[in-house]
């Protein structure tokens, strides 16, 4: 029987010709093969016992024979612990409406949780647990999104479907995607996967191969193989900083979700632009600030203030530094012209309910 990939002569007879051609006849093969395990093995040992199985109870309406009655449903997702004290990260989708959270370390204990607060903006949510008395919680360490490289190795820890401490790996597809969020709103700066994330999956950690949380897993696409998604975790941790201190997330708004683009170098010339990328607006709030400004879909943002925008977490920062109502000074250039413009922008401030704040509005 042939091998596949092999031709069946090779199979039989080795390049010294007395037998087969086996793996350890292969020294080059065997070496990327053992290195590639050896890296997703130490990533898993290294974060594998700071990931955790979020259960949550909710209260649905459901459809009987005797109409709409009022039920508990019970969900699940995953986390990370980033903190010694208890703080762990987890999607905002995962624990909205939750009524109880359960925390399910990695040797099996259950700990109740309490919800922090929830930004559905970016799908991202802090909960925290006690920590065990008799021995301390295994800690993740975060590293830096920024640094991420498309054909990176990466690896996804979580518990798709209910089944605890799944590892799957592949490699960083792409940067700066746009995704619709579980609210309706568009979550920016995205980071595409093949790694394979399923239902459950979500709030679990990704990984790089120095075993670095660099993302948090959110979603996969509908219909699709190999294609999965991780909020970026330069995004999370400033809004888990946010979360941690006040409970929510005020951050200055201009009303656009945008998605970094790289500039060629012909335009780059022709605009007299340094940077090799800037912002392009993908979508608009309507009657929000920067609709009020005449701006539209498909601009692309090159500054604002005096200062470059080459992503959108340099846009994020800059808004964060300005006051409610304050005006900015953005220049853009639309598709199809050559000449920037530049028009006068007043900020907003935005701020969502936490999953808390929501019940009590409800109740």
């Amino acid at each position: 029987m042939a091998w596949f990939g092999e031709h069946p002569d090779e199979h039989r007879e080795g390049q010294d010709g007395r037998g087969a051609t086996s793996l350890a006849s292969r020294p080059n093969e065997r070496q990327a093969l053992d290195a590639y395990s050896e890296a997703v093995m130490t990533v898993v040992e290294q974060v594998g016992p700071a990931v955790v199985q979020i259960g949550v109870s909710k209260a649905v309406n459901a459809r009987t024979p005797y109409g709409v009655m009022p039920r508990v449903a019970e969900g699940a997702g995953s986390g990370v612990i980033f903190a010694p004290d208890g703080y762990i990260l987890t999607n905002s989708h995962v624990v909205e409406g939750a009524q109880r959270i359960t925390v399910t370390l990695a040797d099996s204990r259950d700990l109740p949780a309490d919800l922090i607060g929830a930004d559905s903006a970016t799908d991202v949510a802090v909960v925290r647990i006690t920590p065990p008395t008799d021995r301390p919680l295994t800690v993740a360490k975060l590293g830096d999104s920024d640094q991420l490289r498309v054909g990176q190795l990466v690896v996804a820890i979580g518990s798709p479907i209910g089944l605890q401490s799944t590892v799957t790996a592949g490699i960083i597809s792409a940067l700066h995607r746009t995704l619709p969020g579980a609210g309706g709103t568009l979550i920016e700066d995205i980071i595409q996967t093949d790694a394979a994330i399923n239902p459950g999956n979500s709030g679990g950690p990704l990984v790089n191969a120095r075993g670095e949380v660099v993302g948090v897993n959110v979603a996969t696409a509908a219909g699709a193989q190999g294609l999965s998604f991780a909020i970026p975790i330069k995004t999370v941790t400033w809004v888990a900083s946010r979360l941690m201190r006040d409970g929510v997330v005020r951050r200055g708004v201009i009303g656009v979700a945008a998605q970094a683009i790289t500039l060629p170098q012909s335009v780059r010339r022709a605009l007299h632009v340094d940077a090799p990328t800037a912002v392009e607006i993908i979508q608009l709030t309507d009657g929000g600030p920067a609709a009020r400004a005449g701006l539209r879909p498909r601009d692309i943002i090159l500054r604002l203030g005096d200062r470059s925008v080459k992503t959108v977490w340099d846009l994020r920062r800059e808004l964060e530094q300005r006051a409610d109502g304050s005006s900015v000074r953005l220049a853009f250039v639309r598709p199809g012209e050559g000449t920037p413009r530049t028009v006068e922008v007043r900020v907003a401030t935005q701020t969502l309910p936490t999953g808390q704040q929501r019940r009590n509005q409800r109740g």
